[in-house]
Parts: structure tokens; C-alpha cells; sequence
């Protein structure tokens, strides 16, 4: 679990609150979320591969597969508090102007992982049942 003290100043903060409340706005367009999945794609490519970042690029793809298929339409069993808090930490994670402004090597990237690790401890029953759709959905055989 990341530091508490961090964590517990960043989930305050007025950058996640922000966060927050554009992530109501975003649930409600499928445009706006796969915007935002672009963007995530795009941040977490530049983590670069194995190293330590290479456990939380895994979880972030796991939630960028939930947040795109929920925006498809092919995944609807999200809570909406679920999906305000995953899309909320997400619009945080590209935010270049965070608790911890991006612009500060490795240390920019602190508060951004720590949130991600709390929301997949948070969400851990939800991701487990879109897991298990996913594996349901991969085992169909269409021919």
C-alpha cells in the first residue's frame, strides 16, 4: 500500500477534487472517455517497459481495458461510484499540474502511482468481476 501520508494528502487535494468533478462530466461521453484512454495510453507507454514502473503500467492497462469498455458499451456492470472513482484517478494521472507537478523527475510521478495502487485496493471486487468477463468473453469461440 503506498505511503498514507501521501496518499491521504493527494485524495485531499484540490488536484483530485478537480479530478473528481470532471469525471462525472467524462462518464457521461463515450468521446470523453476514450479521449482520456488515449491520453492514459499514452503517459503510461512513456513509463517505459520492466524497470519498477513496470507493476503499475500493468494495473493502469487493466483500468484503461475497464474505462474503453465501458465506454463501448460492451461492459456495464461498473458501479457509478466505481467508475467516477476510476475515471477520476485517471484524468489525475495525466494531469501534468498534480500534488506532485510531472515535470519533476521520478518524484512526479509519486503521488500519481500511489493513487493508482489505492484505487485497485479500493475497486479490487469490481476489477475482479470485469476480470472474469474478460476471461468469460475471451473463451467464446465465434465459427
Amino acid at each position: 500500500m503506498p505511503n498514507r501520508r501521501l496518499l491521504s494528502a493527494v485524495l485531499s487535494s484540490i488536484f483530485f477534487r478537480r479530478s473528481t468533478q470532471k469525471a462525472s462530466r467524462y462518464t457521461r461521453s463515450g468521446k470523453s472517455l476514450m479521449d482520456l484512454i488515449r491520453r492514459v495510453a499514452e503517459k503510461s507507454g512513456s513509463l517505459g517497459v520492466g524497470g519498477s514502473y513496470s507493476a503499475a503500467r500493468d494495473q493502469i492497462n487493466l483500468l484503461v481495458r475497464m474505462v474503453r469498455a465501458y465506454a463501448k458499451g460492451e461492459y456495464r456492470s461498473l458501479p457509478s461510484k466505481t467508475l467516477v472513482r476510476l475515471v477520476a484517478v485517471l484524468i489525475y494521472f495525466v494531469s501534468p499540474l498534480d500534488f506532485l507537478p510531472d515535470v519533476l523527475p521520478v518524484l512526479g510521478l509519486t503521488d500519481d502511482i500511489a493513487l493508482i495502487l489505492w484505487l485497485v485496493s479500493s475497486i479490487g471486487d469490481d476489477i475482479e468481476k470485469f476480470s472474469q468477463w474478460e476471461r468469460d468473453r475471451s473463451s467464446i469461440k465465434i465459427g
